[in-house]
């Protein structure tokens, strides 16, 4: 029964060990999608809001006891649940019969107090619990506080199987290949917004879900969709996540119109060499920190290194997951992860940002995956001046 299961139960409940928690209430689309093996119902897969409420599905962990778990499903999710198992994927036993979020967290505490009894320890996924579902929670469960399960559940998907490694490489490769697809079919004159429908078109014509696209134009630092056009000799920032599988392909790429003059090969080589730094201390058994460490040296040699922001994240089905090496990215999180070693399965995207006031927004951002010995870059290529058609 348990063949298909596509996370390791004795790693999950050691980290429920650890954070002392006895039962999980998952109700995020990120972790429903890892912990059920990629499913997520069809009929809310663009948006959740459905009448007056919104669809929720919700997974109840059992530590210890898998087979006490249960997965609450919407009233017309039956036909995608049979699907599913008849296609040989493992199911928790599902109980259907919710339309809304109040209905969806009555039906998983009824089946907790089947199972469980009062004094065990509840976790539950705070950021992305309902407010009307957590109310349901405290009335069924007086006294019941609820531990934060981010963590947890982050650091039970920071280590990638080989079948998760393989889908974020194809994930970034697709994407460098769609930016390069993108980068030939745009013509002088042609705006953000364009270049952004060619590059959604080339993602999507790669089996991808096109996520979004950060792109600049010239010497403005603006990343958003505009009008503004292509001019002779402008340079252009491509920075793309889409989605292949659930997984996010991450990364930024250079193009220019024409060819690119001495000094933004310098700046692109400057960029590159604080890049190549970051990779170089990866490997599993390193300090995490150590990336920040080698990333700084290089900053502190490059000739715009005050102007210059490194940063590296974990990706995966979220950007931005374990390992988090830095409390002071763009992103705010604590940096949990910054002095304890690298495990092998962990994927990493760097990236290193030039915001140059004269010659515009110049930017390397690629995916590294931990190796017990080193690392793999995924989705490598194209890394230089990359150049639109005359």
């Amino acid at each position: 029964m348990h063949a298909h299961i596509s996370f390791s139960t004795a790693r999950l409940d050691g980290l429920l060990d650890d954070a002392g928690i006895d039962i999980l209430i998952v109700t995020s689309k990120h972790n429903i999608q890892y912990l059920l093996g990629g499913y997520y119902h069809f009929q809310f897969d663009y948006m959740e809001a459905v009448g007056i409420s919104r669809y929720l599905p919700i997974f109840v962990y059992v530590k210890g006891g898998l087979d006490k778990s249960a997965y609450i499903a919407n009233r017309n999710e039956r036909d995608s649940v049979q699907n599913r198992t008849g296609a040989g994927f493992w199911m928790p036993p599902v109980v259907f019969g919710s339309s809304t979020s109040v209905e969806a967290m009555t039906l998983a505490l009824k089946h907790i107090k089947s199972i469980a009894t009062p004094a065990l320890r509840i976790g539950a996924e705070l950021s992305f619990l309902p407010t009307d579902a957590a109310d349901v929670l405290r009335k069924e469960l007086p006294g019941c506080q609820p531990i934060e399960a981010m963590r947890p559940l982050e650091k039970l998907r920071s280590i990638k199987s080989a079948a998760e490694l393989e889908i974020l490489r194809e994930a970034s490769e697709r994407v460098v290949a769609s930016m390069v697809d993108a980068v030939s079919r745009t013509r002088l004159g042609q705006s953000k917004r364009e270049i952004i429908a060619h590059l959604r078109r080339a993602e999507q014509s790669r089996d991808m879900v096109f996520e979004y696209a950060l792109v600049t134009i010239g010497t403005s630092l603006n990343r958003a969709p505009s009008d503004q056009g292509l001019g002779r000799g402008d340079i252009v920032s491509l920075d793309s996540g889409g989605n292949y599988k659930g997984y996010i392909g991450d990364l930024c790429r250079m193009a220019v119109h024409g060819e690119p003059d001495g000094e933004l090969v310098d700046l692109l080589d400057e960029i590159d060499v604080i890049q190549q730094a970051a990779r170089a201390p990866i490997r599993a058994g390193v300090i995490g920190g150590e990336i920040y460490a080698a990333a700084n040296e290089a900053l502190a040699r490059a000739p715009h290194g005050e102007q210059t922001h490194f940063v590296a994240h974990g990706m995966g089905i979220v950007s931005h997951e374990a390992p988090r090496l830095t409390a002071s990215g763009p992103i705010p999180y604590p940096a949990d992860d910054a002095n304890v070693p690298l495990e092998a399965g962990m994927v990493i995207s760097i990236e290193t940002t030039l915001p140059h006031p004269r010659r515009g927004f110049i930017k390397l951002e690629d995916t590294i995956a931990v190796t017990a010995s080193g690392y793999q870059a995924f989705g490598d290529g194209s890394r230089g001046w990359n150049r639109f058609p005359a």
